[in-house]
C-alpha cells in the first residue's frame, strides 16, 4: 500500500478565484488530503472552512491534523456533496462566501482502494464510499448486457472500442466471473489494438473511468451539487470547480451558461474568459495536474 494522497492542483488559481475574505465562510466539498482546505485557511487567517467528503477514510486520515492546527476555524462533515444543501442545513450553516469542488479521484483511492487501478491487482470494487453504496464494478461487469456495457463504455469512457470490449466481456464471463482488476485489464489489452501512440495511455483507462463514474453516480452527483451551490451561496459568493475529464468540465460549463446572471433571477457571472489550466512548471512537478480544468463564477 502506498502512503500517498491526491496532491492539490491549481492551488494558486483556486486562491485567486475563491478570494478568501476576512471572517469569510468557505466550503471545500472534496476535502481528500486537505491540501486546498489548508491553503484557504492559511491565505486568510480569520476565515473558516467547512470541509466535506463522503470518503470516510479521507476524513479519518487527514482531519485530525488540520483540526489540531486550525482549531474551530475548520469543521468536518462526512457526506456526499450531491446532498450539500441538506448537509449544511442540518448543521445550520448559512451565509457562504465560497465553495470549492475538486472532482479528481485521489491518488490514495487509485493506489490503495479496491478496484480503482489496473496497475494493482485487487477486487473489482470502485465504490468511493462503501457505506453509502451496494453496487460494485464487478456487479456491473458480470450482470449488464452486452449492449448496456458497450453504451456505458462509450458514453462515460468515450471508448471507441466499446462494442468489442463489451462483447469479449460477455463471452469470457460465461467461463469465469470477473473478480479482479487484473482480469478486466488483461481482457481489454487483448481486445484493443495496439495502435501507434495509443500505449501512452493504458488501454483499460477509459473503461475503468466509465465503471468508476457509473458506480459512484459521479455525473449525477455533480449536477445535484451545482444546483445546491446556487442555493447556498450568498450574493457575491464564488463557486470554483476543478474537473479532470471532458464529461465533468462540460457539465460545469453548461451549468454556468444555463444559470448566467439575468435581471430578476439568481445566477452566475463568469470570472474568467476561458478555462484555466496548469502551467508547465506545475505539470512537471505534479503530472496529474495536466488534465485539470478550472472554472469559476460569482453569484449575482
Amino acid at each position: 500500500m502506498k502512503n500517498t494522497y491526491h496532491k492539490p492542483v491549481l492551488v494558486k488559481e483556486v486562491l485567486e478565484y475563491i478570494d478568501p475574505q476576512p471572517n469569510g465562510l468557505y466550503i471545500d466539498v472534496t476535502f481528500g488530503g486537505g491540501g486546498h482546505t489548508r491553503a484557504i485557511l492559511e491565505a486568510e487567517p480569520t476565515c473558516k472552512v467547512v470541509a466535506c467528503d463522503w470518503d470516510k477514510i479521507a476524513l479519518e486520515t487527514n482531519a485530525e491534523k488540520l483540526a489540531d492546527e486550525f482549531g474551530d476555524r475548520v469543521q468536518f462533515i462526512w457526506g456526499n456533496f450531491a446532498h450539500l444543501y441538506k448537509l449544511l442545513k442540518k448543521e445550520k450553516i448559512t451565509n457562504i462566501d465560497g465553495i470549492l469542488a475538486d472532482f479528481g479521484t485521489s491518488q490514495d483511492q487509485i493506489f490503495n482502494r479496491e478496484g480503482f487501478s489496473f496497475a494493482i491487482d485487487s477486487p473489482l470494487d470502485m465504490r468511493m464510499s462503501p457505506a453509502h453504496q451496494r453496487l460494485t464494478a464487478a456487479d456491473i461487469v458480470n450482470r449488464f448486457s452486452e449492449q448496456k456495457l458497450a453504451q456505458m463504455f462509450f458514453d462515460l469512457g468515450e471508448e471507441r472500442f466499446s462494442r468489442q470490449i463489451a462483447r469479449a466481456i460477455v463471452q469470457d464471463r460465461v467461463q469465469a466471473r470477473f473478480k479482479t482488476t487484473k482480469q478486466l485489464a488483461t481482457l481489454i489489452e487483448r481486445v484493443v489494438p495496439a495502435h501507434k501512440g495509443r500505449r501512452k495511455v493504458h488501454p483499460a483507462t477509459r473503461v475503468f473511468q466509465a465503471l468508476r463514474i457509473h458506480v459512484n453516480h459521479e455525473l449525477e452527483n455533480i449536477q445535484a451539487f451545482l444546483m445546491g451551490s446556487l442555493r447556498l451561496l450568498k450574493p457575491g459568493g464564488r463557486l470554483v470547480c476543478i474537473s479532470f475529464h471532458s464529461l465533468e468540465d462540460r457539465l460545469v460549463k453548461r451549468f454556468f451558461q444555463e444559470h448566467s446572471s439575468m435581471p430578476g433571477r439568481e445566477g452566475f457571472e463568469l470570472l474568467m474568459k476561458k478555462v484555466v489550466v496548469a502551467g508547465d512548471e506545475e505539470v512537471e512537478e505534479n503530472p496529474s495536474s495536466r488534465s485539470a480544468r478550472l472554472r469559476a463564477a460569482k453569484k449575482s
